[in-house]
């Protein structure tokens, strides 16, 4: 336990709640604000991307006792299911047998993380509107307006887990020596939805991941356990085949006959879902420092945003909290030494996944249907089970592991340079799996070799 403080959370999402539990049970009173009402209370706003959990958030979770709790409201997926123009649908197993992502409704794991908490015994704050933070002494500053009269609330430590556009990093952005950058992605996205059959059964898989690849664009379906499907329609803003160019039902209707036409028989609500949801952007966020001295840090999105292509950004968050534990545990009452040793840590983890989710869109929009990149996956497969010490695949490094973020982009980078080269034997097609192929792959390896 460490010499207990009064400690401020902005934000009540999904990092924001786990911290929190994890502050209180350290010995700390919490307190955790949020502009927006209790979640727990009002109809999900029609902006959600489902949420994977993998490795790395199992761990922040298994640490703090919770793991249990939220493996009931999730469905494990094993594999993506590809499905093509034609209507025929492909299937590419993750990992080994056994490995699998969960998928989770960003809703109903907020609520439940919310319960959670209370649970512990943290004090939540919802319709609370923090317009400022003085870093100096961690005093926020709350109030209606952001012109109207503030409330001056004192804590001996303040969190900022809000979000990607974060009224505490704002504040930190106003001083000297602070560097931010963000960056839309030219592609947004919309929410629609499979529902259950009458029965409450779903009706495509649930235990894969569905992604129509087309190109600049694509479609993916995550299970709830409600028997319906969150899907994502990720498309340019601008141009053809954008938001842009849809812009009423016989255009939408025509768009999606040409594009997915299987998916008609499924998403009936489809004209409803696609003009009532928001379009919504994407935007990669980094800066640095995270902390003010021993008064404020950033977690979570407020530090590094990333677009969703990886299904990380949660996972990289919890991340945060399981390092910023071990630094509680290893420096005790040592704020000042906690707070540098945890942004050192994850600052160069953080831009790794950041730029490993967004090379994925392309993998995913474009490379799962492309024969010569599913020979590729073929091949590191069959060497990786040969080799398992030698060889882990990109996404298996970066989902069923806690080897760093920017270890695997390395490694990552490395086996990308050695596949080129084997992809382009000629006579890979009729002798991928022969025992050349497997000499040259350790040759290369050998070669390449990286060292941490």
């Amino acid at each position: 336990m460490q010499t207990p403080k009064k400690i401020a959370v902005v934000g009540s999402g999904l990092v924001g709640s786990l911290l929190a539990i994890y502050l209180k049970k350290a010995g700390h009173t919490v307190h955790v604000f949020d502009r927006s009402p209790d979640i727990r209370k009002v109809e999900f706003s029609g902006r959600s991307i489902n949420l994977v959990m993998s490795t790395r958030g199992w761990k922040t979770l298994e640490d703090i006792g919770l793991a249990n709790a939220v493996t009931a409201i999730g469905i494990p997926v094993d594999k993506r299911a590809i499905h093509h123009v034609d209507a025929s649908v492909n299937y590419q197993y993750y990992g080994k047998e056994g490995e699998a992502i969960f998928s989770l409704s960003r809703g109903v794991l907020n609520r439940k993380m919310i319960d959670l908490a209370e649970e512990a015994g943290v004090e939540f704050f919802f319709d609370q509107k923090i317009w400022d933070v003085t870093l100096s002494d961690a005093t926020l500053h709350i109030g209606e307006t952001e012109r109207g009269a503030w409330e001056e609330l004192k804590f001996d430590m303040v969190f900022g887990s809000d979000g990607a556009f974060s009224r505490v990093r704002h504040r930190m952005q106003r001083q000297s020596m602070f560097n931010y950058s963000q960056e839309f992605l030219q592609i947004g996205y919309k929410e629609l939805h499979i529902p259950a059959n009458a029965d409450g059964s779903h009706k495509i898989d649930k235990n894969s991941l569905h992604i129509w690849p087309r190109g600049n664009f694509m479609l993916m379906a995550l299970a709830n356990l409600d028997g319906s499907f969150t899907c994502t329609l990720f498309m340019p803003h601008q141009g053809e085949n954008s938001f842009e160019s849809v812009q009423d039902v016989a255009s939408l209707e025509a768009f999606f006959a040409m594009h997915f036409p299987d998916t008609a028989s499924v998403i009936p609500d489809l004209v409803q879902d696609f003009f009532k949801n928001p379009t919504s952007v994407l935007v990669t966020m980094k800066c640095f420092p995270w902390t003010h001295m021993d008064k404020v840090a950033l977690i979570g999105d407020a530090c590094h945003a990333i677009v969703p292509f990886y299904g990380h950004g949660m996972n990289a968050g919890f991340e945060d909290i399981t390092v910023l534990n071990q630094m509680m545990q290893q420096y005790g009452d040592d704020w000042t030494q906690i707070f540098t040793a945890y942004q050192e840590s994850r600052k160069p983890n953080a831009d790794a996944i950041a730029e490993l989710s967004y090379r994925n869109f392309m993998e995913m929009s474009t490379k799962t249907a492309d024969s010569h990149f599913l020979l590729q996956k073929r091949i590191e497969k069959w060497f990786s089970d040969k080799h398992p010490d030698k060889w882990m695949p990109l996404y298996s490094r970066v989902t069923f592991s806690l080897q760093p973020y920017l270890e695997a982009l390395a490694f990552g980078n490395q086996q990308h340079e050695i596949m080129e080269e084997i992809m382009g034997r000629e006579d890979i097609e009729t002798n991928w799996n022969s025992p050349e192929v497997e000499a040259q792959i350790l040759s290369l390896l050998n070669e390449k070799s990286i060292q941490f």
